[in-house]
């Protein structure tokens, strides 16, 4: 019965098929999704690697379990304990393995334009033999002459690339906020529900902005200490009121009718999030009272257990790579790409109305195929490419220098633990205020460019 599955899955992963699940109540899959899913799935073995790099209690626990563990990292030339295995020297070169694989991958799917290639069939098949050129290329990391200058010089390779996908992040936010308000527009003058619908999700995430900002003004704020955090609690409360406005503004409105507060909402229920990131990451500051030094601007949970902190590290750190897989793997469709040159969407007549926007509509046809009793697989690349596979790979290279700067917390390296993820530092703390930043000038610029350029912006 499993025998034609079995022999798919081999082709899988030795030849240029498309993957597929062995499970036949599985959901028809397309070909571009799968291959998309195979990738993230290699990008996260590789983080959750470096995660457990950057972890001393993954590393004690190693040692008690594992039989002769000190022979066993003798014999890898790892050094004692396995030294060289672990911090963030040893993220570093895993990730540089990873980012010359995407990038490689990069290189050699520029201007591939249709599926039926050799080009095209390594990038959609031959997943074992990926598998192990990724392992040589993250292993390869190790052998690597003069270390200590490439440690810093891929440091700031590394910082340069995540701001860059950081950017990527950002402008696919932007992106997100418009298309769920035109989707969801386009469905008013159908069912007027879906306007209902639109005026309760604004109202939520209004109220979760201002109720973030009375949050932190409560407990991220003192008298006599905290001063950056009032200016720019202020300052971005401010921008996020003025956005608002500037969206429902009448020369806003005349040139983009779906302009709406749905789109300000998302935006100033992310700036509070990075905001309260930003404010969660900055050093602790102290004051003196009755003769003692008291930590203020703190949010009491910092007073917890250890159990619940790791709880909660554990949690953000699976908020972190859901993000970037999220980036990594829309930034690539159509309409995404059409965002980031930030271009007037062709399609706003057509558009179907669906509380699963973010998904695709499977109402096209395309070829099927019967793979044994598993899954069966869409192939819907026949006439052509719908995404740009270099763009992609490209994509995922930068994802993989943002996840290496963010699991070593950035310039901030010496002596980094996973489990200090939330933790304090200035480096971190800048560069999610300034992410507060660059979202709201994005934001405003697709406001403004109609005016600025309408040209660009005609139909």
């Amino acid at each position: 019965m499993c025998t034609p599955c079995c022999i798919s899955q081999l082709a899988c992963c030795c030849g240029s098929a498309a993957c597929s699940c062995c499970c036949g109540c599985c959901p028809k899959i397309k070909q571009s999704t799968g291959t998309r899913i195979m990738y993230a799935l290699y990008f996260l073995l590789v983080t959750i690697i470096c995660v457990i790099m950057m972890s001393p209690t993954v590393e004690e626990e190693m040692k008690q379990h594992i039989p002769f563990y000190s022979n066993l990292c003798e014999t890898l030339n790892a050094g004692e304990n396995c030294k060289t295995l672990v911090g963030y020297s040893a993220v570093y070169k895993v990730c540089f393995g990873m980012a010359c694989f995407f990038l490689f991958f990069c290189i050699f799917t520029i201007r591939v334009n249709n599926s039926t290639g050799c080009r095209a069939a390594v990038h959609n098949g031959f997943w074992l033999l990926k598998f192990f050129v990724l392992v040589a290329c993250c292993a390869g990391g190790f052998f690597l002459p003069e270390q200590e200058t490439f440690l810093d010089v891929w440091r700031y390779v590394g910082a340069t690339g995540g701001f860059l996908f950081l950017l990527i992040q950002l402008m696919l936010l932007v992106e997100f906020a418009h298309r769920w308000n035109t989707n969801w527009s386009s469905g008013v003058k159908y069912n007027r529900l879906w306007y209902a619908a639109l005026a309760l999700v604004t109202l939520v995430l209004f109220s979760v902005a201002v109720g973030a900002v009375i949050f932190m003004g409560i407990y991220y704020t003192h008298p006599e200490a905290c001063l950056l955090n009032k200016i720019f609690l202020g300052i971005n409360g401010s921008l996020c009121f003025i956005v608002s406005l500037l969206a429902i503004s009448p020369c806003i409105q005349k040139l983009q009718p779906t302009s709406g507060l749905l789109q300000p909402g998302v935006i100033s229920v992310y700036v509070m999030y990075l905001t309260f990131s930003a404010f969660s990451s900055k050093p602790k500051e102290m004051v003196e009272r009755d003769g003692v030094n008291t930590t203020v601007c703190v949010f009491p949970f910092n007073s917890g257990t250890e159990s619940d902190k790791k709880i909660v590290t554990a949690v953000g750190t699976v908020i972190l790579f859901c993000c970037v897989l999220y980036s990594c793997l829309t930034s690539t469709t159509r309409r995404s790409s059409a965002a980031l040159r930030v271009c007037r969407n062709s399609e706003p007549e057509t558009e179907r109305a669906r509380c699963c926007f973010c998904f695709g509509d499977d109402t096209d046809d395309y070829d099927e195929e019967k793979t044994g009793s598993g899954q069966n697989v869409l192939y819907d690349e026949r006439e052509g490419t719908i995404y740009s596979y270099a763009y992609f790979h490209f994509v995922f290279f930068l994802g993989s220098l943002y996840v290496m700067m963010t699991v070593t917390n950035w310039f901030h390296y010496d002596d980094h633990k996973i489990e200090k993820l939330l933790e304090g530092s200035w480096s971190v703390f800048w560069i999610k205020m300034a992410s507060c930043w660059v979202c709201l000038i994005l934001y405003m610029w697709t406001l403004v460019a109609p005016m600025v350029c309408p040209k660009r912006f005609e139909a």
